[in-house]
């Protein structure tokens, strides 16, 4: 159990925000196999909590998704989006493959449905993008975000040549809780590295075999060689927490830390020292640490990273940890900035990948766009990075116009006293994405 914890949280690992990378190439002559289709037939049964999940779904989803955990995203998509109505549009990718519109009384859902070529042809994937609500314009979407509980913040800027311009802002200025958002300062540090010519990103990283959060690098034996390219894809695309731990300790921490200020982090405070996620699930879940690290100064606080928390072994976290749902010490033990401060981190990652070997850091961000398909194919091309653990959510996105303009958007939600749920508020900032597209 430990194990999946420390896989899935602080990774912003929600369903809908799985969807992962490149979608495959679409020939205008394909055509929805017959048992796709049966299987997207029977889909309005299955989010209904009517269907047989056992028959429908393959062995392998219902051991990453039991039937329960399902039921629990079922009922976040339908506080958020009312009851199905009907299934829109159907796009076959291949023959066992498709992305479905799905009408819901309040949004507009996107899903990927990948069915088993072999008998029983069962579903063996079934992603929500987003959910896009009704709501008709930018106006309400704000007051939206603004009405959730706790503590919220949202900010939209054009970006051009100089300082972000800020188009929209409510609450832009206030830290909060970021989640894996903090991953944009290690990308930013690879980049400077990359760009100086101090690094590059076919160089290999040979593992150590010390202990390391759940991600696929987690057990791999000590010896392994990875790029540091891979390692940055990982981190920001499917967010994984192994490999930004590998990257914090072979890029150094100190050197992070010193781009806190360069990338526009106006409070530097808020992410220094800068933890790595296994350090936060040590502080979180082994009784005692918090209440030590927090007495200390910055300096002492450093000193107990790499001193006590790194000599305290993964198995001393609370196995429990996390497994309530219930938000822990958010306000104390996280990474904290502004929706201001990470659109400057979007636009340093724009302005420092315009050409060169930075280049490269566009198709990282570009891999998993974050919202749904409707509202990134407003823009030419959407880079994404968002945050989430139990009480937080967080969501930036640098976008390019069709017209060649660039723009940023970033939003936080954070609530102390009870979980938030993710699916509406990704889909309130999707659609807020979609709304802030420049007319071609």
């Amino acid at each position: 159990m430990l194990t999946r914890l420390l896989a899935c949280t602080i990774a912003f690992a929600a369903p809908l925000a799985a969807l992962a990378q490149t979608p495959p190439q679409v020939s205008p002559a394909v055509e929805a196999s017959a048992p796709l289709e049966a299987r997207i037939g029977e889909l309005a049964q299955i989010l209904a909590g009517k269907g047989d999940y056992d028959a429908y779904f393959a062995p392998a989803f219902r051991s990453q998704i039991p039937k329960e955990k399902f039921a629990q995203i079922n009922a976040q998509i339908a506080a958020t989006a009312g009851p199905m109505i009907r299934i829109e549009s159907i796009t076959p990718r291949t023959p066992w493959v498709a992305d479905v519109t799905i009408g819901f009384r309040d949004a507009i859902g996107t899903v990927r449905i990948s069915v088993a070529a072999t008998e029983p042809h069962q579903v063996d994937g079934l992603l929500f993008s987003g959910l896009t609500p009704r709501v008709a314009d930018m106006g309400s979407v704000r007051a939206a975000i603004a009405a959730l509980p706790g503590r919220t913040g949202f900010a939209l800027a054009r970006l051009a040549d100089g300082a972000p311009q800020m188009l929209l802002a409510d609450h832009g200025d206030t830290p909060l809780a970021i989640g894996s958002a903090f991953k944009l300062v290690i990308l930013a540090e690879l980049v400077r590295a990359v760009n100086a010519g101090e690094r590059r990103w076919g160089d290999m990283v040979t593992l150590d075999g010390g202990p390391l959060p759940g991600g696929q690098y987690m057990n791999v034996p000590a010896g392994t060689k990875v790029t540091l390219r891979e390692l940055a894809q990982k981190m920001i695309s499917i967010s994984d927490n192994s490999a930004t731990d590998i990257l914090l300790k072979h890029l150094g921490r100190d050197r992070v830390e010193a781009m806190l200020a360069v990338v526009g982090i106006a409070d530097p405070k808020g992410m220094t020292p800068f933890p790595g996620t296994l350090e936060i699930f040590k502080l979180k879940g082994v009784p005692g640490l918090a209440d030590r690290y927090l007495a200390l100064d910055p300096a002492g606080r450093r000193q107990f990273l790499d001193g006590e928390v790194a000599r305290t072994p993964i198995a001393a976290i609370s196995p429990t940890l996390f497994r309530d749902g219930k938000p822990v010490r958010i306000e104390q033990l996280e990474w904290f900035a502004t929706p201001t401060d990470l659109i400057r981190v979007m636009d340093w990652l724009r302005r420092n990948s315009a050409a060169g070997p930075g280049a490269e850091v566009r198709a990282i961000l570009g891999l998993n766009p974050g919202i749904p398909q409707p509202a990134a194919a407003k823009w030419k091309w959407a880079g994404y990075k968002g945050g989430s653990e139990p009480g937080v959510m967080h969501m930036t996105l640098l976008l390019e116009g069709k017209d060649g303009s660039w723009y940023a958007l970033s939003s936080s939600w954070n609530n102390p006293a009870a979980p938030v749920e993710d699916v509406r508020f990704a889909g309130l900032v999707g659609r807020a994405a979609e709304l802030a597209a420049p007319q071609p």
